[in-house]
């Protein structure tokens, strides 16, 4: 049933991650929710004070459906070694235990279905999880599209935003000036704690203004050549003192699918952001024509040089969540 009251019980799978800890912290902020961490029996996650725990087995469909039960909004956030399958489980199960309110695990950038290509693979996948919370019947999707994550993208090394911070070297993709759009972990927490501290319906705006529809926000409108810029400013360094390369963006795609192909986890990486540098993307900076979400939702204007410094606190500290795969 339909209220003009904020939503108040909110899940989130995958709390103790990144994107996940920001929804969970500042959803805790506003005073308004309660939220509720969906958590394995085995988990080591830290969660944000505040934030209610319930156990579950995501191969037990009864676990699930009961763990969700009463929950008005849940926020799927998933790994990438998370199991294939998982999703559209999470999704089902969400279903049947009654959530009104889905967001699915495609933080990333807007997708028009009608105009699908076959070999855009991040698009398809963002599509299929839509999909996935569609066919359970009972909850309506709603999608957080933020463009990268700017800290993660630029912490994490070459195969990503083209940064190997540590070495101070960098690859442009192109002429590394093609400008995208990207948000910081922080904005997408701010993003998900205003939504849903706007009345569920009723006068606009509300909650079911984006009823499966995506909400557009983002942090900054950067190039590669920005980021140095500001990497630059951060850490006292000038461009003599990096390495700088160039490369085809449309050559790294296809490197990158290759690698993807042989089994190389990081191509994966780099087909995925070699993609939204291609100048034939219409959506990689989506904020330059497309109606933002930020003002609605009462979010900031961030500073570009404190996210960067956040990247490299994150390298020197010697952050790599994918050390297994290097």
């Amino acid at each position: 049933m339909s209220s003009t009251k904020p939503i108040e019980r909110v899940a989130i799978v995958g709390a103790t991650g990144r994107i996940g800890g920001a929804f969970a912290k500042a959803l805790l902020q506003t005073g308004k929710h309660t939220v509720t961490a969906l958590t394995r029996p085995d988990s080591k996650g830290t969660l944000p004070e505040g934030v209610k725990v319930v156990k579950v087995n995501y191969d037990d469909e009864a676990s699930l459906v009961e763990a969700l039960k009463g929950q008005q909004f849940l926020a799927i956030t998933l790994g990438v070694r998370a199991p294939a399958d998982l999703h559209a489980k999470i999704a089902t199960s969400a279903g049947k235990a009654g959530v009104p309110y889905v967001m699915p695990n495609s933080y990333g950038y807007p997708v028009d279905r009608e105009s699908l290509r076959e070999e855009d693979v991040y698009a398809k996948t963002v599509v299929q999880k839509v999909i996935d919370v569609e066919s359970n019947g009972v909850s309506s999707p709603i999608t957080l599209s933020c463009g990268f994550w700017y800290e993660w993208s630029l912490a994490l090394g070459e195969q990503w935003f083209g940064f190997t911070i540590k070495d101070r070297k960098v690859t442009f993709f192109d002429d590394g000036k093609r400008t995208i759009t990207v948000s910081t972990w922080d904005q997408c927490g701010r993003a998900l704690s205003g939504l849903l501290s706007l009345p569920e319906s009723g006068a606009s705006p509300s909650v079911t203004d984006w009823k499966i529809k995506a909400v557009l926000i983002n942090s900054f409108r950067v190039s590669q050549r920005d980021m140095l810029d500001s990497l630059n400013r951060v850490m006292g360094t000038t461009d003599a003192e990096w390495e700088v390369r160039y490369e085809p963006a449309a050559k790294r795609f296809e490197d990158g699918a290759e690698e993807l192909k042989r089994g190389i986890f990081t191509g994966f990486a780099k087909m995925l952001y070699a993609g939204v540098f291609l100048a034939s993307n219409e959506n990689s900076d989506y904020a330059a024509k497309s109606p933002l979400a930020n003002d609605v939702l009462g979010l900031p204007k961030e500073e570009l040089d404190e996210a960067t410094k956040r990247a490299v606190d994150m390298v020197q500290g010697g952050w790599n969540p994918f050390a297994e795969y290097s």
